[in-house]
């Protein structure tokens, strides 16, 4: 796996937490910041999957495996051609600055975490949680900057049985 790619690279993170993904320059709110691609699918889940739909993940290629997460991210997922998911800024971010989005942007559930969130986000919610558990408003402050058939899931949940 590489360390770099244009305009990012992997770096040990000066809270102690290990590696993550920082910008090398400057990149605007909505600007895509690392376009991803698909190494396989996989057969279940784990910790290092992207939920690609209901019962269906994917093993991405190059540094996006390596973005951490936060519960105040400063990137979003958006979808791409190859079906895969590109990092977005959801914000302006500055060269040096640590890429994040919040895993429940792409998992309907989380289920291969440790109890413990550890993004120190003032906005943590305390452990590392589903698209499912998220509250509305954090769900529509993402806007379209998820995996869309977390959208779709919600829409299904929310019409009325019929019968």
């Amino acid at each position: 796996m590489a360390d770099e790619e244009e305009g990012v690279e992997l770096r040990r993170t000066t809270d102690g937490k290990g590696d993550g993904v920082v910008a090398t320059h400057p990149f605007a709110a909505g600007e895509t910041v690392m376009v991803g691609f698909l190494v396989g699918p996989l057969t279940g889940n784990d910790a290092h999957a992207t939920q690609m739909g209901p019962g269906r993940w994917a093993r991405h290629g190059g540094l996006g495996p390596k973005v951490n997460h936060s519960c105040d991210p400063n990137c979003g997922i958006r979808l791409n051609d190859g079906h895969a998911f590109d990092i977005v800024a959801r914000q302006p971010i500055r060269a040096g600055q640590e890429l994040t989005f919040d895993y429940a942007m792409r998992n309907y559930t989380i289920d291969h975490f440790p109890a413990a969130c550890l993004c120190g986000a003032a906005r943590c919610r305390g452990t590392v949680t589903g698209w499912k558990d998220l509250p509305a408003a954090r769900k529509a402050d993402y806007g379209e900057l998820v995996a869309p058939y977390l959208r779709t899931i919600d829409d299904q949940t929310q019409q009325p049985a019929n019968g």
